[in-house]
């Protein structure tokens, strides 16, 4: 009998018994349930955006944009209040670069990513680089337990009402979370990261504006 005969292809399947390709299919989809389940033990939510199902939250595309210098538009214009209740105007901004980071703690991506701002942060604050996140959603408590959670040390603006997101139309589109903008040492949008941010590429874009 030839090889051809005796391979696997040739073999009539038998009613009810699972072919070899149908057993390695269901064996690799174990072993994927299995690395799911254990991500999903440490952190659901960061699981959902490993799985690219978008719950909860509206995904950016992930695109990155930078804006020439001659061509920003002009200073963004807000007063918002943070979470411990100091008011801070976007007038305060002026003369530094300020990163304005959007996110909710249902948004999976940004649990993915939070650790990642935290250590921006750190690196670019000895250089006046300033951090604000804007929460669209969450109570108090919720976003403090977050910020709890992922050790972050810069504040957030309570921006449930969208006062900060209002006065970033245009920069941000309504819902997509995350979204992280730079702006430069004017107030205006230097650059923008729709969706889960590069630590990488957010560091280059806050390089690039701080060396302006």
């Amino acid at each position: 009998m030839s090889r051809a005969e005796l391979s696997p292809q040739s073999v009539p399947a038998v009613p009810g018994r699972p072919t070899r390709r149908r057993l390695l299919a269901a064996v690799a989809a174990v072993g994927l349930a299995a690395v799911l389940s254990g991500c999903a033990a440490s952190d659901p939510l960061a699981q959902q955006a490993r799985a690219g199902d978008n719950k909860n939250y509206v995904a950016g595309d992930g695109s990155v944009t930078e804006y020439a210098k001659d061509s920003r538009k002009p200073p963004v214009d807000f007063t918002g209040t943070l979470y411990d209740g100091t008011k801070v105007s976007s007038k305060d901004f002026a003369g530094h670069v300020t990163v304005l980071n959007f996110w909710f703690a249902a948004c999976a991506p940004c649990r993915l990513e939070a650790p990642e701002l935290e250590a921006l942060h750190t690196e670019f604050k000895p250089q006046g680089v300033a951090f604000y996140g804007v929460n669209l959603r969450d109570e108090q408590g919720t976003a403090q337990a977050f910020e709890q959670s992922f050790k972050l040390t810069y504040p957030s603006f309570n921006d449930k009402d969208g006062q900060v997101l209002l006065a970033m139309s245009g920069a941000v589109p309504p819902g997509a979370v995350p979204t992280t903008i730079v702006l430069d040492k004017q107030g205006r949008v230097a650059s923008r990261v729709l969706g889960q941010l590069d630590k990488g590429t957010l560091k280059a874009l806050i390089t690039s504006a701080a060396a302006e």
